[in-house]
């Protein structure tokens, strides 16, 4: 794992426990380098992240975002990463007209076997998100009102 530099971004993972969680830790197994941004927070499942999860980890100070669970078809609740593709969609349509860049959000699927593509998946998250620098700090009402609007939506 590389030394921290100090010039890390904040950046939450939001991780299936089944598969993805499992792709995370059999990279860390293997030894792949790996970026040291990323916060992982483990989910029963993706289907059970609330959009506005992502949101909040964005106006509290997060730089980016990544969502990842397993592959269809291959969910252990049947359907839990088909809803949640459906309503990070459409949270990720609202991204900009709250002031964030969309690329501060992914959503994507690593199986537990996949500690390769994980280190794939995370690193160019990454740079991604080092590209773009630290995301804006969007506070006040407008920020209350449009919360409340994609909570109705979602």
């Amino acid at each position: 794992m590389p030394v921290l530099t100090g010039k890390e971004l904040r950046i939450v993972g939001f991780l299936c426990n089944w598969c993805s969680y499992g792709g995370a830790d059999t990279a860390g197994i293997g030894r792949f380098n790996q970026p040291t941004d990323l916060r992982i927070i483990k989910v029963p499942c993706s289907g059970r992240i609330d959009p506005l999860f992502v949101v909040k980890a964005l106006m509290n100070g997060a730089d980016g975002v990544l969502v990842s669970g397993c592959h269809p078809r291959d969910c252990h609740y049947a359907e839990g990463n088909f809803y949640a593709r459906r309503r990070l969609e459409i949270m990720h349509n609202f991204l900009p007209i709250i002031g964030y860049e969309p690329e501060r959000f992914e959503y994507t699927w690593v199986s537990a076997s996949e500690g390769q593509r994980w280190q794939q998946v995370v690193t160019s998250f990454t740079e991604q998100i080092h590209k773009l620098g630290p995301a804006p700090k969007i506070l006040g009402p407008e920020a209350s009102d449009t919360l409340s609007l994609m909570q109705a939506a979602l």
